[in-house]
């Protein structure tokens, strides 16, 4: 979980050229009423592109994580050990506000009956980089994962949990899809 991830962007220069748009360091939200929780938004495109359509770094604070229908967003999420959301001084007021702050479009999504349960209408391309994560789905399956596993979520209901004691980074790359439910 150190530091930023470095992201490259090509373009073109008008005449089939390639070429290289940006190359720069894109420092994770960091979110201190839950310690070891962050998030590197790198790209977002709307749901007609061009080429060029990530040339520059979407504001996450301006959203939205999930995209319209056509859309996309790539995100790398790091998931603290769901520990720290048992300890004895985690503030779910303070955490929640955080989330609806730093996420927004997002954490509106979150179900404050179930904590972690949510649905987007997206189809999700997601692969466990580090650590362990815990796939759960509405009906309460689990299944693990562990670095270089993949998941298509299909708009389905779910959680990511981390029962492990050790930090988990999840790459997902989210592309909107009508809401079928």
């Amino acid at each position: 979980m150190e530091g930023s991830y470095r992201r490259i962007v090509t373009g073109s220069d008008g005449k089939e050229q390639s070429r290289f748009v940006s190359d720069a360091q894109i420092s994770p939200t960091i979110f201190k009423n839950i310690p070891g929780f962050r998030t590197t938004f790198l790209a977002a495109t709307p749901p007609r592109i061009s080429g060029d359509a990530n040339a520059a770094r979407p504001d996450p604070a301006a959203g939205p994580i999930v995209p319209a229908p056509g859309g996309s967003t790539f995100i790398i999420i790091d998931f603290p050990p769901d520990a720290v959301m048992f300890a004895a001084d985690f503030d779910p007021v303070a955490a929640g506000q955080e989330m609806l702050d730093l996420l927004p479009g997002f954490a509106e999504l979150f179900e404050p009956d179930a904590p972690g349960m949510h649905r987007t209408s997206t189809i999700d391309y997601a692969v466990l980089l580090a650590g362990a994560l815990w796939l759960e789905l509405g009906d309460g399956s689990l299944t693990e994962l562990r670095p270089g596993d993949s998941v298509i979520q299909n708009g389905t209901r779910h959680a990511w949990r981390n029962r492990s004691d050790a930090s988990a980074t999840l790459a997902v790359i989210l592309t909107g899809a009508p809401d079928n439910n």
